[in-house]
């Protein structure tokens, strides 16, 4: 997927979108950030990496290896949200 490209959202997906939406979620910081929703390392990283690639969500700030930051959803993921 693309910024240009967004196929349909796996339910899954579309819950990780709704911990970020809900202000439950953060993204560790490095090259292929991971997410952790409620505190916890999500499930599925391949689809964090996903909707990062995609430009559905995105990390607050910059974060260094190691470090959390709250993330957020982009206005694509708050469209793909809607329409899903």
């Amino acid at each position: 997927m693309t910024t240009t490209e967004v196929r349909e959202l796996s339910g899954r997906a579309r819950a990780m979108l709704r911990a970020v939406a809900a202000g439950r979620a953060e993204l560790s910081g490095g090259r292929e950030p991971d997410l952790y929703v409620d505190g916890l390392p999500c499930c599925d990283q391949s689809a964090t990496h996903d909707l990062l690639r995609a430009g559905l969500l995105r990390p607050s700030a910059p974060a260094g290896f190691g470090q959390r930051v709250r993330a957020e959803l982009t206005d694509e993921g708050r469209d793909a949200l809607r329409t899903a």
